[in-house]
């Protein structure tokens, strides 16, 4: 213990005296953060669409209105069709909405009027934004104006209720699952460097000189780096519940624990990265490759996994932030539920455990073999 305790002073010293790993345990997670709060929206609003109405009939004028009037839209009335297709050849507009000349006639007999709907399909979200948006301003203006009495009664009303959500804030789910891919990337990042700058610098051949032994040299790369990850963990959670206001309704205890789990494993991930190729720049670019990519493209936060391939399906399987936020984001949306806290928490034990047993199986202690 007395050789353990010097090891793990010494990591701490280095921690304080290197700026990067202070950089990378607070002031990355803060910046992506702010990312994800002020750069990444999914409820998307203020789509700006183009409204040319070919109908002179007065009443036609109120559904040119709707879609000034609608939050979803940022509307611009067009006299000219060319105009606004020009506009939206050069991005101007994401949409638009032609309104022909016959429109209030054929609504008059009963007939079915058709209003053309043009979108921009380079973003295809965004497209399907401006369809629905465009179809149902017009059949609710249908159902409410003038010739309400032509529209069908519908069967069934819908009563909607938003559970866990009810703001329908995409922030909510976005923020608490933006600190799984911070912490992957802090956890693996933090420590591939280490073993790596070790050996670059000389230090290590110092410490295999003495008579240390191999699990002394893992755990004081452990338990320093883990203590600094829980606390930018502790630094995330602040931000994400008492600056940016997302509700947080689990325990936190329960968190606290699991994040515990999920970087152990990150830790391991990095510190067996940094074992194996003693460099930090190819450390470095390993690390982003394997810890952040991953975690962003196929963890289920950005894509949905039941969307994707069935190859990269089960890829996630496999993948630990995956598990983590799945956790995260029922931690704070829905509360503690302990099914999945059981689940992930075993999953990111054994694939930690995994890990620790590798990184000491490939820790060498002589320079040669």
């Amino acid at each position: 213990m007395r050789i353990l305790s010097a090891l793990i002073k010494k990591e701490f010293l280095q921690i304080l005296r290197d700026p990067s790993s202070i950089i990378i345990a607070f002031v990355l997670p803060l910046i992506s953060i702010l990312i994800y709060m002020y750069g990444i929206n999914l409820d998307t609003v203020s789509v700006k669409m183009g409204i040319k109405n070919d109908d002179a009939n007065p009443e036609v004028t109120t559904l040119v209105k709707a879609y000034g009037h609608s939050k979803y839209i940022n509307s611009t009335v067009y006299d000219n069709e060319n105009e606004l297709t020009e506009d939206i050849v050069r991005s101007k507009l994401k949409g638009g909405v032609i309104i022909p000349n016959d429109f209030s006639k054929k609504i008059s007999k009963g007939q079915t009027a058709e209003i053309l709907v043009i979108t921009d399909g380079s973003e295809v979200n965004t497209a399907n934004y401006v369809q629905n948006y465009a179809s149902q301003i017009a059949n609710q203006w249908l159902l409410t104006g003038k010739y309400k009495y032509l529209a069908q009664k519908p069967i069934v009303t819908p009563e909607i209720r938003v559970w866990y959500n009810e703001d329908v804030n995409s922030h909510y789910f976005i923020l608490p699952g933006s600190i799984a891919i911070t912490m992957t990337l802090i956890g693996i990042l933090l420590t591939a460097l280490v073993v790596a700058r070790e050996w670059e610098r000389g230090t290590m051949e110092a410490l295999l000189s003495t008579q240390v032994k191999k699990t002394q040299i893992v755990l004081s790369k452990y338990i320093p780096y883990f203590t600094l990850g829980m606390l930018s963990i502790s630094f995330n959670v602040f931000m994400c519940t008492v600056v940016f206001g997302v509700p947080f309704r689990g325990n936190y205890l329960v968190l606290f624990f699991v994040s515990g789990l999920f970087l152990f494993t990150s830790l391991g991930i990095g510190l067996l990265i940094s074992t194996v190729l003693k460099n930090q720049f190819l450390a470095s670019q390993v690390a982003i490759a394997i810890g952040f990519l991953p975690a962003l493209m196929l963890s289920g936060l950005m894509f949905p996994i039941n969307s994707m391939p069935t190859f990269f399906q089960y890829l996630t399987q496999i993948l630990p932030p995956r598990y983590f936020i799945t956790f995260i984001e029922s931690e704070f949306m829905t509360g503690t539920v302990w099914e999945i806290v059981i689940i992930n928490s075993i999953f990111l034990t054994v694939i930690g455990v995994f890990f620790f047993i590798l990184v000491c199986k490939k820790t060498e202690m002589r320079l040669n073999k």
